[in-house]
């Protein structure tokens, strides 16, 4: 089990950037993948980007290539690079510890979520 803890969360104006951070209370070097997450109200908790301890990623489809998800086991560290931001990013973002691979996995760890509010 590990503890994560989100940070980096805030109110940008839309085409502005936020970098989200996560925090593990251990080390995540045997974490098979470790990803970030996202709920909008009333919607369901979808996948944003992932990442395994190869360094290979995977994003979902609506990133086109605006976000970069990075991890640094040294420091236990699990971060979220948001550029061109649109309002459709508003969400609560959630960092997930998952067994697994890249494309299937199971999240068992979650942290408590940073909010992002992106206005028009």
């Amino acid at each position: 089990q590990v503890q994560l803890v989100e940070s980096g969360g805030g109110a940008v104006q839309a085409g502005g950037s936020l970098r989200l951070s996560c925090a593990a209370s251990r080390s995540i070097s045997s974490i098979e993948v470790m990803g970030w997450y996202r709920q909008a109200p009333g919607k369901e908790r979808t996948p944003v980007a992932m990442i395994d301890n190869r360094g290979d990623a995977r994003y979902g489809n609506f990133v086109k290539g605006r976000f970069t998800i990075s991890r640094d086991d040294a420091k236990n560290t699990l971060e979220l690079q948001m550029n061109s931001l649109n309002p459709e990013d508003t969400g609560s973002y959630y960092c997930a510890s998952c067994r697994g691979s890249l494309t299937l996995r199971q999240c068992d760890d979650w942290g408590q979520g940073t909010q992002v509010t992106v206005s028009s």
